[in-house]
């Protein structure tokens, strides 16, 4: 959905300024007494050029003797690189475009220059559907027909309803950052009395300063008026990408309109797409920190989870440090996989929440956000979170409280005083720019980061050890019993026991001995062309076993792990789509292939992390089946075997 928009300086005293336009006569009531002289740019003019021709303009002594002419030179040449991009994509214009209707008011003797008459009529013709007046000027241009020299004033009620109405949409919009057709979804949901012209609404917050309205993808000199780095000639400001795709655009009329490709899933973001902004408020300071025994009393923690929440809510009742970076402030939770990282969040939402802050939980895949979701609602049922994923149903709801996908986040813009992410190191988050760029976005100015990780990227590790970074670790389970360590057995690569049709004779005795004492076993591989064929060879050997795959084609997915938990199924193959966020009592792991490349020592550690998680089966197997004795697989069993005995010098171990 794409947009044309006025643009227009206008001049206080020696002031002067420059801004778009929605709605004119929105803009003519809200200048009227105040500015002294007035030019229209442009009545209709493509959104981005117009965001960053606002951005560009500078303005000098010289300018109000200005006449039309002279202001069409003066944008032109703002726009000098966009004219002749759109000449060289066949855009042919008449003489003097796209400024052949700049006009200059001297205010206030000039009366009607918005072109739209009084504000009176604005919202009587949304209601009534009604086309406004029309206006004729000495040229013979359209011009307000004044009834017999009076001059038709605003009613007081419909001032009072746009301000209202401006009101109620900056609130719906808090914290948020939506295309028009998301906000005028949002609109049509929870502000119906505003869906025919929620556009006067929004001119009237934009220039209260309560909301941004920009182009989602915009040049350098717009960027760098909201803050942004002006490395790159364009770049969406949705997830910070930079845009590959130009055609031709109906909407704007323009025959090379860019547009950005890495978010195309969300929403065509282009240049002159309207991305709505609330304008961000500074974050909240958290309550001070409280002792291990408090934390642990009030949420049931253990010793080790209790430590690790005390020492985070300790940083979030810090003031503010001074650093050259302008980032929100970082905390690494750095926590064994099954120590019950979701549990030591909850003292750090409930202190934000005290505080009178919002709160976001995010996380890179939608099977842990499932997960989680039950148990945020469980733990602060006043602040039931609003789960947010592809195809949610609570997209627009509002809640003290987010669980969202990292995805997700690029909806929203400086809206938290405190942001969780949980797995940092995982697929899609990990090494992903726009994910990044999204998670540092929404966090409001003066808030706080808290991340969490079994296995933290290598440089995070590096600047938690130097003192750079501000930690705790947290080497045990809830349960306090050590982290299984894994057992190696040789077998040959899988593909070619599957040509073969057989696998091999040890393989099937840890299987079995795994099915004799009921545990539910995870058997995961490197390649889901494997997933077939090893179903139908373990269903051939075990025929009396419930046994199925899945993977991230597998829209059945969900059903099948919530089957697995519920022990319906008793061995599910896998890829490491399962590695992390998913619990399942009394498992056992066995990772065939484990010295694929695929696996990464973190990738290990968390498909290790499967097994012994619940505290009647602490125990738990795991078992790597490769043909080599990896680099991967060494360091995985040594990072297991650290932190095994991290926890046993701290005391948290007692066996």
């Amino acid at each position: 959905m794409g947009l044309k928009v006025a643009v227009y300086v206008v001049a206080q005293g020696r002031e002067w300024q420059a801004r778009i336009s929605l709605n004119l006569a929105v803009d003519e009531l809200w200048w009227a007494g105040e500015a002294e002289g007035l030019v229209v740019l442009s009545r209709s003019l493509p959104l981005g050029w117009a965001v960053k021709l606002a951005a560009a303009c500078r303005f000098t002594d010289q300018m109000q003797h200005w006449d039309e002419t002279a202001w069409r030179k003066y944008a032109s040449a703002h726009l000098k690189t966009e004219i002749r991009a759109e000449q060289a994509d066949g855009g042919e214009r008449g003489a003097g475009w796209p400024f052949e209707e700049a006009a200059v008011y001297r205010l206030p003797e000039d009366r009607g220059w918005s072109g739209c008459g009084e504000l009176e009529g604005v919202w009587e013709n949304a209601q009534t559907g009604g086309q406004g007046k029309e206006w004729m000027d000495e040229r013979g241009s359209r011009r307000e027909n004044w009834r017999a020299n009076e001059r038709v004033s605003l009613r007081r009620s419909e001032m009072e309803m746009l301000v209202a109405g401006a009101d109620r949409l900056v609130a719906a919009l808090d914290g948020r950052s939506l295309l028009q057709g998301e906000a005028e979804a949002l609109v049509s949901e929870q502000l119906p009395e505003l869906a025919e012209n929620w556009r006067a609404a929004a001119q009237l917050a934009y220039l209260q300063g309560r909301l941004c309205l920009t182009a989602a993808v915009l040049g350098p000199a717009g960027a760098a008026r909201l803050g942004l780095r002006r490395r790159e000639a364009l770049r969406c400001l949705r997830c910070g990408s930079v845009p590959t795709g130009r055609t031709a655009c109906a909407a704007c009329g323009l025959a090379g309109c860019a547009y950005c490709e890495a978010c195309l899933a969300l929403g065509r973001s282009r240049a002159c797409a309207l991305l709505l902004r609330s304008a961000p408020l500074p974050a909240v300071r958290c309550t001070a920190g409280v002792s291990p025994t408090v934390a642990a009393r009030r949420w049931g923690l253990s010793a080790a989870q209790a430590a690790a929440a005390a020492a985070a809510l300790g940083f979030l009742a810090e003031p503010r440090r001074r650093s050259a970076d302008p980032g929100p402030e970082r905390f690494l939770l750095w926590a064994v996989t099954g120590a019950g990282k979701t549990e030591i969040t909850f003292p750090l939402l409930e202190a934000a929440l005290a505080a009178g802050g919002r709160a976001l939980i995010a996380t890179p895949r939608r099977d842990v956000v499932l997960e989680l979701a039950p148990r945020l609602a469980k733990a602060f049922p006043a602040d039931v979170p609003a789960v947010l994923y592809g195809g949610s149903e609570d997209r627009l709801r509002r809640s003290r409280i987010t669980l969202a996908t990292t995805h997700q986040l690029l909806r929203f813009n400086q809206a938290f005083d405190l942001v969780i992410i949980d797995e940092i190191d995982a697929f899609p988050y990990h090494n992903d720019s726009m994910l990044d760029y999204a998670a540092r976005q929404v966090c409001k100015p003066g808030g706080r980061f808290i991340l969490l990780s079994a296995t933290p990227p290598v440089g995070l590790q590096r600047l938690a050890r130097s003192g750079r970074l501000p930690h705790a670790r947290v080497p045990v389970r809830f349960h306090g019993h050590p982290l299984p360590v894994p057992h190696h057995i040789r077998i040959p690569p899988l593909y070619r026991c599957l040509r073969q049709g057989k696998l091999p004779g040890r393989l099937l005795s840890a299987l079995q001995r795994s099915l004799d004492r009921k545990a539910q076993i995870f058997l995961f591989v490197s390649r889901i062309a494997h997933i077939e064929g090893l179903l139908q060879l373990l269903r051939r050997i075990f025929p009396e076993v419930s046994i199925e795959g899945t993977s991230s084609q597998d829209p059945g997915r969900a059903e099948k792990v919530l089957k697995f938990r519920d022990c319906t199924i008793s061995l599910l193959v896998t890829t490491t789509i399962l590695e992390r966020g998913v619990t399942v009592p009394h498992s056992d792991v066995f990772i065939l292939d484990a010295d694929s490349g695929l696996f990464d020592e973190a990738a290990l550690v968390q498909m290790a992390g499967r097994a012994g998680r619940s505290k009647d089966d602490p125990a738990g197997n795991v078992i790597f089946a490769s043909a080599e004795w990896s680099r991967s697989q060494r360091a995985a069993i040594s990072q297991i075997r650290s932190m095994n005995a991290i926890a046993r010098r701290q005391g948290y171990i007692q066996s």
